[in-house]
């Protein structure tokens, strides 16, 4: 057999490390282009939020769709070596072309920094990611399968714990992708520009990418190769379109039963495929219920990242931005696959259960739910500090003082005082058809003010008054928390004059006399700003700092003179700042990451170990599959529409899941293992025994020794 080349180590073909180390650059390189992805759309093709993330699910939703392309030619066409080889130059080259097409000197004949024919730029673009989904997703199933290939009979324990060592590697890779791109993202570079530095952040992918290849290449001589036979594909639809085309045609009570349907086929194909294809269809059949786990799994990147928006990133001494909340799961993963599987498993066996592998799936599933519960135990709780917007029908409305006067102004029902430079403590909400006049007086002055506004509903509003007869209404915009967990600052000017405003890189331009700007958003910490305007002698301060900002808030910032002449600032809170902390997200991600570990490595080995040997391939991107419909589902129940409450929504996934965990653990009750080397070999004895083991084409299944390549 060759077995001389198969050098060991730790008990492991040394070729497994090999493979391992490709598995970690890929999905580097595959995780650190992600990253960039939507930033780049957004900011270098300027597309909106929307597209972006349309293009962004479906590039995403494509990686796990082309598994069984790439199953289909490695177990059917080229083996799983040349598979490997050949999709990874193609996925190089998709690597190649996206660095190439954010390079903006391409396209910018008059060096202005921006390029000057974005379509060639959104070709080049799509052109890569093409070519990257079919790489990236073409060599999943069959890296996994052809490590699994490489150990003996007898190895089980090392393969189980070389799928352990796979999945490590992924997180590993994607870990540390997550930090280090981002870093790369923000240097600045470019010919005749500059600006931020998309083609070295998708260029180390694509240099990462060759080096994956080089090192699986390198390893070339020591792979245990077996030879693809014929289109395997082919042969298992047309056995099956037969079986139940011939089980049709009996299917008057004069036939007898057969014991499985597939045992129709038997006049026309022989046992050994048969039974191959009753082994794939059994465990095809135990995935269904599967990509439930996925919905919940995915939506750690949309729905749980939103959820961090909503609280305080600080946790001690670190300040953790809500998209970084992410990278939990990675960590985790780290930490927990080794701990799992050298001392969880162990003691579970020690204690004398038997934990098989569906047992182990049908925990992870049960875990997942959990974490649900545990997300929504964390939002109900956020719930209670959110500030109450207007609903559709309802207006809020808040008064602002600017003036030096005492104001009084009259509501429906109620009336508030405000001193001079003061605000009512809260939003008044008020229903649009009971809003039927708002009167300003002022005690220094006799008559009245009527405020005549069409105030629009659903929205927030403040009152600014600064005379008995003079007022003005702004709306402000901001119905729900500040995106991403930034900050909302506007300011509001109390002079007579036009000033101008510049905090840390954005600018509030020409706010007019006694008007409000509008909001512009900024990350936590202290802010510098500046004031221009002609109103104040040359030797005033016009440099100011705001206080320390927070997650979620939002603040007005009054200019008005003071007494000795020059400026000052007054600061109004309107949306108080998030308080529940993001350390209350580590449970919920805990538990998700424990049910990942147990689910996922343990579906990998599972896939592997109950597929006849010349279809792993196709098994393991049956369990591709599953992630991809995962993400479907995602998508459609994202669509379909929100529910009122997020805590509800999270409740019902979990709920789902538990439904799909008690039909998974059902399902499983009814299945047998089996051990598919056993079962062939029992067949080539058989074959052996009748003398017909040269004809046979299925008698070459050793692997062929490939020193001559």
């Amino acid at each position: 057999m060759g077995m001389s080349k198969s050098r060991g180590c730790f008990g492991y073909p040394l070729s497994i490390f090999f493979i391992v180390v490709n598995e970690f650059c890929e999905r580097f390189s595959y995780y650190g282009m992600r990253a960039l992805l939507v930033l780049y759309f957004r900011n270098f093709l300027g597309w909106d939020d929307d597209l972006s993330t349309a293009i962004y699910h479906t590039f995403v939703a494509l990686c796990y769709l082309t598994p069984i392309l790439g199953a289909l030619i490695a177990d059917s066409w080229l083996g799983k070596f040349k598979t490997i080889v050949s999709l990874s130059i193609v996925y190089t080259i998709g690597q190649a072309v996206i660095s190439v097409s954010s390079i903006n000197d391409l396209t910018d004949h008059d060096h202005n920094g921006s390029p000057d024919s974005l379509p060639v730029h959104v070709a080049l673009s799509m052109i890569g990611l093409a070519l990257i989904a079919l790489g990236t997703g073409g060599i999943k199933p069959c890296v996994s399968a052809f490590g699994g290939d490489q150990f003996e009979e007898g190895q089980e324990k090392q393969r189980n714990r070389f799928f352990s060592i796979f999945y490590l590697a992924i997180n590993a890779g994607s870990l540390l992708s997550t930090i280090i791109t981002p870093i790369l993202r923000v240097q600045q570079c470019g010919i005749h520009s500059q600006q931020a530095c998309y083609p070295l952040a998708f260029g180390v992918p694509a240099a990462l990418m060759a080096v994956a290849l080089i090192v699986f290449v390198l390893g070339s001589g020591m792979y245990k190769k077996f030879q693809p036979q014929g289109n395997i594909m082919g042969k298992v639809a047309k056995c099956i379109g037969f079986a139940i085309k011939n089980r049709f045609r009996h299917r008057s009570k004069a036939f007898p039963k057969r014991e499985h349907w597939l045992d129709w086929a038997k006049e026309k194909y022989d046992e050994r495929l048969i039974s191959q294809i009753k082994m794939v269809t059994k465990v095809m059949f135990l995935y269904i219920p599967l990509p439930m786990f996925w919905a919940l799994f995915d939506q750690q990147g949309s729905r749980w990242t939103l959820q961090a928006t909503t609280m305080n990133g600080k946790i001690g001494a670190i300040e953790i931005q809500p998209d970084q909340m992410q990278t939990v799961n990675a960590i985790l993963i780290v930490i927990m696959v080794p701990i799992v599987d050298a001392v969880v498993y162990p003691l579970i066996a020690k204690c004398g259960f038997n934990f098989t592998s569906l047992k182990k799936m049908t925990v992870g599933m049960f875990l997942a739910s959990m974490a649900f519960v545990v997300a929504a135990i964390v939002q109900v709780e956020i719930d209670k500090t959110l500030p109450v917007f207007p609903g559709g029908n309802q207006v809020q409305i808040k008064v602002l003082n600017i003036g030096n006067n005492n104001m009084t102004v009259h509501f429906p029902g109620n009336s508030v005082s405000l001193a001079q430079m003061s605000q009512t403590d809260t939003f008044m909400t008020f229903d649009i058809d009971k809003l039927t006049s708002i009167n300003i007086s002022s005690s220094g002055s006799p008559g009245v003010t009527t405020v005549a506004h069409d105030f629009e509903q659903g929205h927030r509003h403040t009152l600014l008054v600064w005379n008995p007869s003079q007022y003005r209404v702004v709306k402000d915009g901001l119905n729900q928390k500040p995106e991403k967990g930034e900050n909302g600052i506007r300011f509001v000017n109390a002079l007579n004059e036009m000033v101008t405003i510049r905090m840390s890189g954005k600018v509030y331009e020409n706010v007019t006399s006694h008007n409000a700007s509008s909001y512009q958003f900024f990350p936590s910490g202290e802010k510098h700003y500046t004031i221009n305007t002609t109103a104040v002698a040359p030797n005033c301060l016009t440099d100011f700092k705001s206080s320390n900002l927070d997650f979620g808030s939002a603040y007005t910032y009054v200019i008005q003179r003071a007494s000795d002449g020059c400026l000052e600032v007054k600061e109004f809170e309107d949306i108080p700042p998030n308080t529940v902390n993001m350390a209350l997200q580590i449970p919920q991600y805990f538990l998700l990451t424990c049910g990942e570990v147990v689910f996922s490595v343990t579906g990998l080995e599972f896939s592997y170990s109950q597929a006849p040997s010349n279809m792993k391939s196709v098994l393991q991107a049956g369990w591709l599959l599953t992630v991809a419909v995962g993400n479907i589902i995602v998508l459609i129940v994202a669509g379909a529409g929100h529910f009122p409450k997020q805590w509800a929504e999270y409740i019902l996934f979990a709920s789902l899941l538990l439904v799909v965990c008690v039909i998974f653990a059902i399902m499983a009750r009814f299945y047998t293992y089996i051990n598919p080397a056993e079962i062939e070999a029992q067949f080539d004895e058989d074959e052996k025994k009748r003398g017909i083991g040269k004809e046979n084409p299925y008698s070459s299944l050793e692997p062929v020794s490939q020193t001559n390549m």
